[in-house]
């Protein structure tokens, strides 16, 4: 027995040994030069393992302190990389084709918690209050402390119709909460589009999958044909709370309101990290005006999105600081059926801004808040003629100089004032309505008017 246990390690270090020279040599072929093995930390992995194998007080499968070796592994390099086992990998891949199971939340990892980078819009998580930046501690009676990412995102997924109790810590709350939410399918529609008044869109992504950039398309040619012109005169593009995806969605999404110069780069150790994307010569909205909606949910791709367009001028960024997420992670497939998703570059703006941990500032800040319909009314009701001792119109002067009106007059007259008393206060209930329902959309609409305005005096 004690002759197994000293050779065991001898052994193992044999085996990764050989492994390692033989990916060493295959990077050799690449890249000309051979790392130098790191014999010391290997025997000292190899013991480690035959002393938990042996010693551990129950038995443990090579494949699973394997397994975890690797989860380690990855887990100690960054946030995102990870080890995806096969039904891992065959979720990830239902994720980015835009139906799942599940609540509806995009997560990472975060202190040993799971924190929610962005709910989907429209799903259990969204409607049941989750917010971007909230910290999930406990999954029913079990602390997330000491799990995987993967291992907490199976127990937040299950079957439809069941229940999870989430324990949340948030910001500005003194004491964590609960929050019951109920399992459903999960179908991403990740572009919605409606007009906000005439010739003004409204464009929404919720996240970028595969055929966003189609998507995004067909949604802009039937917002022109709603429009009384024929086309549209600017567009709010809204990417709040949305936490990423594909790489190439993001590319085509910004292709899509530029006509030249490069959309994104990115840059890493090896020489297929290192890509260049450029616009093609077509714009969809013709240069009319954009205004981008980003908040602190805003990530990844949105980043990118909202990145090109700044550098490129092509879009005002309207909102709050985004999350800072400026790093490419490729999904590498293993014979097995797993993969890992390891990071393997930096991306960067046109202008060579990299946004990891720092974000995309927003040209226009416009913090959260909420105006109350009795504050908007209040603030609309009254006008000059009602305040006293105003200075008379002229109508009011006719009437001092006593100009004789007939009745059928005066009738006509009311009947028109009563008229476009109506189309303002129509108007104006309809600005409330948006101002109190979200206010930074209000605002938006007010800038794009306000470009168009200066365009077409020239100034």
């Amino acid at each position: 027995m004690i002759r197994w246990l000293k050779s065991l390690p001898i052994l193992l270090v044999g085996l990764l040994i050989g492994v390692v020279l033989g990916s060493g040599q295959s990077v050799s072929a690449q890249r000309g030069q051979a790392s130098a093995l790191p014999l010391e930390e290997l025997r000292t992995f190899t013991e480690i393992f035959a002393k938990i194998k042996n010693d551990y007080v129950e038995p443990i499968e090579d494949k699973a302190l394997l397994e975890n070796a690797i989860r380690g592994m990855l887990a100690g390099l960054d946030p995102h990389s990870s080890y995806l086992a096969p039904d891992d990998y065959k979720q990830l891949q239902q994720g980015t084709s835009g139906e799942f199971g599940g609540l509806g939340i995009e997560v990472g990892m975060e202190d040993g918690f799971v924190k929610v980078i962005s709910p989907i819009d429209d799903t259990p998580a969204s409607r049941s209050g989750i917010e971007a930046g909230d910290l999930i501690i406990r999954l029913d009676d079990s602390p997330v402390k000491g799990m995987t990412l993967g291992d907490a995102v199976k127990l937040m997924r299950g079957k439809p119709g069941s229940d999870i109790i989430l324990t949340v810590v948030r910001s500005g709350r003194d004491a964590p909460f609960k929050i019951t939410i109920t399992r459903d399918i999960i179908k991403v529609r990740s572009v919605r589009s409606r007009m906000l008044e005439d010739g003004y869109g409204y464009l929404r992504i919720t996240q970028f999958q595969t055929h966003t950039g189609e998507y995004l398309r067909d949604a802009i040619n039937k917002l022109k044909e709603q429009a009384s012109e024929g086309r549209l005169a600017g567009v709010v593009l809204d990417l709040r709370n949305n936490p990423g995806g594909v790489l190439s969605a993001a590319v085509s999404v910004s292709d899509a309101f530029l006509s030249d110069g490069i959309i994104v780069y990115t840059d890493g150790r090896l020489e297929d990290s290192k890509l260049k994307f450029n616009a093609k010569p077509t714009d969809v909205l013709d240069g009319a005006p954009i205004v981008v909606l980003v908040n602190g949910g805003s990530a990844s791709a949105s980043e990118i999105v909202a990145g090109a367009l700044q550098d490129h001028k092509r879009a005002v960024i309207m909102g709050e600081k985004t999350f800072g997420k400026g790093s490419v992670q490729t999904i590498l497939p293993m014979e097995n059926g797993s993969a890992l998703k390891l990071t393997t570059a930096r991306y960067f703006t046109p202008s060579g801004r990299s946004i990891q941990a720092e974000g995309i500032k927003p040209d226009i800040e416009v913090a959260r808040l909420q105006v109350s319909r009795s504050t908007a009314e209040g603030s609309q009701r009254i006008k000059e003629r009602d305040l006293p001792k105003h200075l008379r119109g002229s109508e009011e002067k006719d009437a001092t100089k006593g100009v004789e009106k007939t009745k059928s007059q005066d009738q006509d007259e009311n009947k028109d004032k009563a008229s476009d008393e109506v189309g303002e206060d129509k108007a104006t209930s309809e600005d409330e309505e948006l101002a109190s329902r979200d206010y930074a959309l209000f605002e938006a609409l007010n800038l794009l008017k306000g470009i168009t305005i200066l365009r077409k005096t020239g100034s």
